[in-house]
This record gives C-alpha cells, structure tokens and sequence, in this order.
C-alpha cells in the first residue's frame, strides 16, 4: 500500500465512545505550540469518522491531513 492509498478494512460504523474519546484526548493534546495544535486537529478530524452526524470518508481525511500538515510546513494559512 503507498502512503496514498487508504486501508479502509477497518471499521468505521458510527460510535459515540469513539468521537468522544478521540475529541477529548485532542482537547488534552491542544496547547500552545504548532504541533500540539495540529496535532489536536488531526485528532478531532479523524473523530469525524466514527460521528453519524458527520458525512466523511478516510479518503477525505487523509486528504485533510496531508493539508493540515502542507500548511504547518509553510507556516500558515496567510503564508
């Protein structure tokens, strides 16, 4: 498998205790360097995955990710 392709054997039917893990544990991570906060968003976007309110797909997070990260590397948004 490459680095863009996707395993998706896992399973990601909706489940509650999953986001829920996963969004505290970015809250605990998030702080005030770059890295805790970027790390904190990968955290929250791959909770979206297991969300049943959230229409996503590990494609699309992946996607999100590499952005996340291409960002990071030139500094911002506004860069």
């Amino acid at each position: 498998m490459t680095s863009d392709e996707v395993d998706e054997s896992f399973d990601t039917d909706p489940d509650p205790e999953r986001v829920a893990l996963l969004r505290a544990v970015a809250d605990d991570v998030r702080g005030e360097t770059s890295e805790s906060k970027q790390l904190a968003n990968i955290l929250y976007r791959t909770s979206d995955l297991y969300d049943e309110d959230e229409e996503t797909t590990p494609e699309e997070i992946v996607r999100n990710v590499k952005f996340i990260l291409e960002v990071n590397e030139r500094g911002g948004l506004g860069r």
